[in-house]
């Protein structure tokens, strides 16, 4: 199913399909003292305010054309926040061709649909390990819209307003809606995979695994980033104030803390082998002719 704007389908009623982005962030981060741990927290909980978070999820409304009717905002004690923002059908305008292909969305503030009677939210999460040097920052944003444009389309702006090491994206589209003979649609554009949705640069910049089950309209993809400079994950210093051999263990440390959340199981120092990798089998839909 290939639709441009002039061949879009006629529905009998509003366009209800419900299409659900979930993106997962995690920043991870080496604090070799508790004092270092807490300013590290110190540091995530003013970046990622309430205040922040509702900026993102703002200019994120923006990109699908939402307008805003209500916003929940909460910073926690001792840390973490919290913001839901409903919103509700904004200003339709004349479909942009690229609202049906499957490409990254604006990175500006600019309306290309609409969606009707929704919501976006985000959580965030720091915490630390309670006995190594390791602390690790998490934001779940949530989109879920109704209406022709995918959320998929708000991706782009949402990688580039946060500093992550490693992203889970899931895309789901649930329910129907029927056209104007009767006939259940349940799905209204054609997707083969998420990563299609994030710019070229980025793809270069991490290690991709898709597990996507077509027929059920699930997609999702993880991320985690190729480069490893260890100066990136201390707080405060760089590594030129180690020796050689606390680098090596930083550096190990770090990289198992990565490798259990991209692949989603607790693992020993080079556990992951040729038989763990074929667990995740790289799996990808040939592109829409």
């Amino acid at each position: 199913m290939t639709l441009t704007p002039e061949q879009r389908i006629e529905l009998h009623g509003f366009n209800n399909l419900t299409k659900s982005l979930s993106f997962n962030m995690y920043d991870v981060c080496y604090t070799k003292t508790k004092e270092e741990r807490e300013a590290y927290i110190e540091y995530i909980d003013e970046q990622y305010n309430a205040d922040r978070l509702t900026q993102i999820l703002t200019n994120v409304s923006n990109i699908i054309g939402a307008h805003v009717l209500n916003v929940a905002k909460q910073d926690y004690i001792p840390q973490g926040a919290s913001v839901t923002l409903l919103v509700s059908e904004g200003p339709v305008d004349n479909a942009e061709e690229d609202s049906f292909e499957e490409s990254p969305g604006p990175l500006p503030d600019h309306v290309v649909m609409h969606l009707d009677k929704s919501h976006i939210t985000v959580h965030t999460y720091p915490e630390f390990h309670p006995h190594e040097g390791i602390s690790t920052f998490r934001a779940d944003i949530d989109v879920s819209t109704c209406g022709e444009i995918s959320p998929l389309k708000a991706l782009n702006y949402l990688i580039h307003s946060f500093d992550t090491d490693i992203m889970t994206i899931d895309y789901r589209v649930r329910g129907f809606t029927r056209d104007i003979n009767g006939n259940k649609l349940f799905i209204d554009h054609d997707i083969s995979s998420i990563q299609n949705y994030i710019p070229d640069h980025v793809q270069q910049e991490f290690d991709m695994i898709d597990i996507n089950v077509y027929q059920h309209h699930i997609f999702h993809t993880k991320c985690r980033l190729k480069e490893f400079d260890l100066n990136n994950y201390l707080f405060g210093y760089t590594k030129d104030k180690l020796s050689a051999e606390e680098q090596k263990d930083i550096t190990e440390q770090l990289k198992i803390e990565m490798d259990e959340i991209y692949y989603g199981m607790n693992m020993d120092a080079g556990s992951i082998d040729e038989d763990a990798e074929e667990q995740f089998v790289y799996k990808r839909a040939p592109e829409s002719n």
